[in-house]
């Protein structure tokens, strides 16, 4: 289903009150869109970073479900799934419902270095290694490895990031 004016006046708007720091108003004009077009993956994608700006991870989740129903060939909308469980502190099954697309996206760095977050959380040192190590190889190096320095989830693993 293809989006068209007023509705991509309401999305664009959205993303730019997102963009100000605003989810509110950002989440406003997303309502005005039309029912039918509230589920398609693009505005299901901002609704879930109004609602995470907001910290509301109950309907992060909501919304990460549907997005994966959606775009299940979207890498993103597995880690939206699996960003709301952990925020939940329901790490075990972040973990769980992001493993198997690591099959699905055999690429996809971000998989792996989600994956290496919460396996480092839950004390699986060396999955976490393997992982972190994959997502080094798959994308761009420098800036993952800086991310995971700076990365709580990671802390460790922060004394051998350096040398991986």
């Amino acid at each position: 289903m293809k989006m068209e004016p007023p509705d991509t006046h309401y999305y664009y708007a959205a993303q730019g009150w997102l963009g100000l720091g605003a989810p509110a108003e950002a989440l406003a004009e997303l309502e005005q869109i039309s029912a039918g077009l509230r589920e398609i993956p693009d505005v299901l994608e901002v609704r879930w970073q109004i609602l995470a700006a907001t910290r509301n991870w109950e309907a992060c989740l909501a919304v990460a479900h549907t997005l994966v129903d959606r775009a299940p060939d979207e890498p993103r909308a597995w880690a939206h799934r699996s960003v709301s469980l952990y925020r939940l502190q329901r790490t075990e099954e972040a973990f769980d419902a992001l493993a198997p697309a690591l099959s699905h996206f055999p690429r996809d760095w971000v998989v792996r270095y989600d994956l290496a977050c919460y396996a480092c959380q839950l004390d699986r040192l060396t999955l976490a290694r393997t992982w972190l190590a994959e997502s080094l190889q798959l994308g761009d190096a420098t800036h993952i490895r800086q991310m995971a320095m700076e990365d709580p989830d990671l802390e460790l693993l922060w004394p051998e990031i350096p040398g991986m």
